[in-house]
């Protein structure tokens, strides 16, 4: 499926609620450990093991109003929804933690 942006607060909300496991990237330009962990995110939205899973990316510089709805106070900060719920935070370039999230979201597709 590939990473794609969210590029306002309705379509956050849309999305986040759209039944699917959803997995946000909130990251900003300056972000020098957003920039080393992007690609094994964008890696693991292309993996077949978590097909399914949905992947989006938040410039939190950008869409201010998303990034103060969730309480992002670190980049990067990685958040998985089901059905508009936060059920689980990752914050900082962690590949480990990331891919138990990845797995933890491709659980919820049964």
């Amino acid at each position: 499926m590939g990473v794609e942006a969210i590029k306002s607060l309705d379509d956050f909300h849309s999305i986040i609620n759209n039944g699917k496991p959803i997995l946000i990237d909130f990251w900003a330009t300056w972000c020098g450990p957003c920039r080393v962990i992007s690609p094994i995110f964008e890696q693991f939205s292309g993996m077949e093991q978590f097909s399914g899973v949905e992947f989006y990316k938040v410039d939190v510089d950008k869409q201010t109003d998303i990034s103060e709805e969730v309480g992002i106070k670190a980049m990067p900060t990685f958040v998985l929804y089901k059905d508009g719920k936060k059920l689980n935070e990752v914050v900082g370039a962690h590949p480990q933690k990331l891919e138990q999230v990845a797995k933890d979201a491709k659980g919820l597709l049964a």
